[in-house]
């Protein structure tokens, strides 16, 4: 397993590689750059200024040594420095890396238990009135926008109940440590992952659900019925494994999809994550801080994939590490 999980590693750093040449060569065709925004903030600035600003970020240079530069720093993981930030653009990422993977985590986990939980519970009571309720409502919160869920939850639960905070991770001013402020990060995360889990929910049910009955009808589940094994142990031995099989391929692969949604979770409600700030810094044309986070994002992407990988080979004896 060591040997399999260091080679499938050795075979990610193309791909790696591949997404930061696109991402860059992406961003050099996006309209104006820092220097202009600098310059319009101002309220104008000569050409020489400007040109002396391209200069200071290293923007005056042919694209193809931008890249080699780029590419050459990203060796040593030197993302490069955000003149917007004031900062390190390593050290920035860092800061919004842990609430993101809060997010993410939390999201997949009731994502994934709730949706393979109904998906189960539809295939079992298939062709039946609660099969039919999960189903329309899996269809109506998979086509539901994810900012309208959001600004709906806020006005529910924040404005008129006040169960929830509108926004934040925690309450600064409170001063919280330890449990208290477990408690208090916990209760601002309600409200975020709610919102983002829905979409996946509906997927992964729907996707479960396809997988459970499709498992059913195959020829091992009719030999194990001849040997004399029960309907109960046949699907949570044989057919549960089984079906988890393409909802853990899409969990996966859905993973670049989470960190698109956060983006829009994020500025809801204010999450002070790799989104919002992924948010935050087009609109400032900050492009090492956009590279670096979407450095980050493939490297995120990789890493879950191996996972789902090495999930594979527990869940299904057939699957061997060649």
């Amino acid at each position: 397993m060591g040997s399999y999980i260091v080679r499938r590693l050795l075979q990610t750093i193309p791909v790696i590689l591949g997404v930061v040449v696109v991402n860059f060569l992406l961003l050099q065709l996006a309209p104006g750059d820092l220097a202009t925004v600098l310059a319009g903030e101002a309220g104008g600035a000569p050409k020489e200024y400007i040109d002396q600003l391209r200069a200071r970020f290293g923007h005056d240079q042919p694209v193809y040594v931008q890249l080699f530069n780029y590419i050459k720093n990203l060796l040593v993981l030197d993302l490069g420095y955000s003149f917007r930030q004031s900062a390190p653009v390593l050290e920035l990422l860092l800061m919004r890396l842990g609430p993101t993977l809060l997010l993410m985590g939390s999201t997949l986990v009731v994502s994934l238990g709730l949706g393979v939980l109904m998906g189960l519970l539809a295939a079992l009571w298939v062709r039946t009135w609660k099969d039919h309720v999960i189903s329309v409502a899996a269809v109506i919160v998979y086509a539901t926008p994810l900012f309208w869920v959001g600004l709906m939850l806020v006005l529910v639960f924040s404005i008129w109940l006040d169960w929830f905070p509108t926004s934040g991770m925690e309450n600064v001013v409170a001063f919280h440590e330890g449990w208290n402020r477990v408690v208090d990060i916990a209760h601002h995360l309600v409200l975020p992952t709610i919102t983002l889990s829905l979409f996946y929910l509906a997927l992964y049910a729907r996707l479960m659900r396809a997988s459970m009955l499709e498992q059913r009808g195959l020829d091992y589940v009719t030999t194990a019925r001849a040997k004399g094994q029960t309907d109960r142990k046949i699907t949570t031995r044989h057919v549960f494994r089984n079906a988890l099989l393409p909802v853990v391929t899409m969990a996966g692969v859905q993973t670049g999809g989470l960190l698109g949604g956060s983006v829009v979770v994020e500025a809801i409600f204010a999450w002070p994550g790799l989104g919002q700030l992924a948010y935050q810094s087009l609109f400032a044309r900050d492009y090492n801080l956009l590279l670096g986070i979407f450095f980050m994002s493939a490297v995120l992407v990789v890493i879950v994939n191996l996972i789902v990988d090495v999930i594979y080979v527990f869940l299904d004896p057939r699957i061997r590490i060649g």
